[in-house]
């Protein structure tokens, strides 16, 4: 039973300076959902900071049309739009689109039927799938292409459409993931569509039909290159993660290896305590690091990393012996300095192998979002 006392569905328009579009979008939209829309709705036009006259004719709709408002963002950026009207919403389900209304308005309902279903946390309109239908110039055709091409070969994304302004998400779903998205501009929604899927949240894909707006002022390759911006930041996080889990499993391998030591010759202990740590290290990035979640290629995963391992396992094996030829008994001390060397460098390797084989998008684009 649902306990929220507003609408639910949350539709946000977000607006910089579209005073010449807004009031054919908004009556457009208000009447395709008075007339078509089976649920209750809410439409909040979010200006941020507009110098034009489209904040008082935000106003002027929310007087005019009932379920719609207008809320002033003081500064600019969409994502900081809808990061203030989502965080602060009473609906079960909240979305938004582009003012322009270049996607088909049809698509609504297939967009929020799964999440007020409870079937997916989010929803996204994709141009790039079968049933799409799509008419855009060549430029911004290619630019959409490559940059949604380059989100699965780096960022690993499983999502066809990144950049289609046409979103829904389970209002509880997105309030906890908006703390981890850091753009407040273009980039905004593709950051929050990559904290979901590292979160494992089901993301449903609905085809549309979809007209560029040829009088749209948005600077295609300007935005394209904030996008790629925010993809770097965004890759950049991998590390930490990584190193944080490369710091505890180096600590529990050299405490195993000391132990075992007391027990058994140089070599043997290396290896168990290698093994030990090396299944947790590859659970632990494969989860962390990289975002993969669900029992699909689990297995696989781990035999995978086991190869990963065989190969800090030569580079440590090797030191140990280089070790052993050296005038006298290697003292044990000695031995830890030459395994934290050969250690440092078989990191270094398997975040490589990771990264390039063994979690690479071509190999995991199918995994499962299974809980």
């Amino acid at each position: 039973m649902r306990a929220l006392a507003g609408p639910l569905v949350e539709i946000v328009v977000p607006v910089h300076n579209e005073q010449q579009v807004l009031e054919a979008s908004i009556w457009r939209l208000h009447s395709y959902l008075t007339a078509s829309f089976p649920f209750s709705f809410r439409v909040t036009i979010a200006d941020n900071a507009s110098t034009d006259a489209t904040w008082p004719l935000a106003l002027r709709l929310a007087g005019q049309l009932p379920h719609v408002r207008a809320v002033h963002v003081p500064q600019k950026g969409r994502g900081r739009a809808l990061r203030q009207v989502w965080s602060a919403s009473d609906a079960a389900v909240v979305a938004y689109m582009d003012v322009d209304l270049s996607t088909g308005l049809e698509a609504l309902l297939p967009l929020v039927a799964p999440l007020l279903s409870g079937h997916s946390d989010l929803a996204i309109g994709t141009r790039l799938a079968n049933g799409a239908a799509v008419v855009r110039g060549p430029k911004r055709e290619l630019v959409s292409r490559c940059y949604n091409l380059l989100l699965r070969a780096t960022m690993r994304a499983r999502f066809s459409d990144a950049q289609c302004g046409f979103k829904a998400g389970r209002t509880e779903a997105v309030k906890a993931l908006l703390p981890a998205v850091e753009d407040q501009a273009w980039f905004f929604d593709t950051e929050l569509l990559l904290a979901a899927q590292r979160g494992g949240l089901r993301i449903h894909e609905v085809p549309v039909d979809w007209v560029e707006d040829t009088d749209s002022r948005v600077d295609v390759v300007r935005t394209a290159m904030d996008d790629l911006c925010g993809m770097a930041r965004v890759a950049r996080q991998q590390l930490p993660s990584f190193a944080a889990i490369g710091v505890v499993s180096t600590l529990a391998y050299l405490g195993l290896f000391w132990l075992l030591r007391n027990v058994m010759g140089a070599v043997a202990a290396n290896a168990l305590a290698l093994l030990a740590t090396a299944v947790a290290n590859t659970a632990a990035n494969r989860r962390f690091t990289f975002g993969v979640t669900g029992r699909h290629r689990r297995l696989r995963h781990h035999l995978e990393g086991l190869v990963v391992f065989g190969l800090g396992l030569a580079m440590t094996t090797g030191a140990l012996g280089l070790l052993e030829r050296a005038p006298g008994t290697p003292s044990r001390a000695a031995e830890l300095a030459a395994l934290v060397a050969a250690n440092a460098a078989a990191t270094l390797l398997r975040f490589v192998l990771l990264r390039s084989w063994v979690f690479h998008p071509r190999r995991t684009i199918a995994t499962t979002k299974e809980p």
